[in-house]
């Protein structure tokens, strides 16, 4: 039987491009992937290097359904946000936010330098998060971000429920019957 190599990937961060994404004056900041063979493999933790200049926050508060995250701060100083608490953070400062709690987090930076950290988190193809502030909802499975309407859970179905409508149009499909599994013998 033939091994499996073992690959091992070493990323050095100065040789990671950084990937920008700012949003009007207050929103975004930059990050590296230093997991790029995790990144493309659903479930798998994935780390970045993030960046967040002064004066703006890396993303709008939310919660986590199911991915974990983890925060560590290297250098710059920032605020925490959890819940409805404020806590200033700093080097050395380890971060953790539990998936389902309901409680949202968000990182900013209102001082005068750059607020370096590193994420880390699974990338979970089912999660969900959501945007108390705003009340919007991201189904990753769904690729979408929106807001959700509320209804009744009949609301929208029709009075007369379409497989009764198929089944007197078009018949259902002649039923299968499994084979025993014994073949008949052939009489001469």
């Amino acid at each position: 039987m033939k091994k499996k190599r073992l690959q091992l990937n070493v990323v050095n961060v100065e040789d990671v491009e950084a990937v920008d994404h700012m949003e009007g004056t207050h929103w975004g900041g930059s990050y590296k992937s230093l997991t790029p063979v995790l990144d493309t493999v659903p479930g798998r933790i994935g780390v970045n290097l993030s960046r967040v200049p002064p004066g703006r926050t890396a993303c709008p508060f939310h919660t986590h359904a199911r991915e974990d995250e983890v925060f560590f701060v290297l250098s710059g100083r920032g605020v925490f946000r959890y819940g409805d608490t404020l806590r200033e953070i700093g080097p050395g400062d380890c971060i953790s936010c539990p998936a389902s709690s309901g409680i949202g987090h968000q990182l900013a930076n209102p001082f005068d330098e750059d607020l370096v950290y590193l994420a880390m988190g699974l990338n979970d193809p089912h999660e969900v998060c959501t945007y108390p502030d705003s009340g919007k909802v991201m189904i990753r499975s769904l690729k979408t971000v929106g807001r959700i309407d509320t209804a009744d859970y009949m609301d929208g179905e029709a009075n007369m429920p379409q497989v009764f409508t198929m089944h007197t149009t078009t018949g259902p499909a002649p039923r299968k019957h499994k084979s025993s599994g014994r073949q008949k013998s052939k009489k001469a």
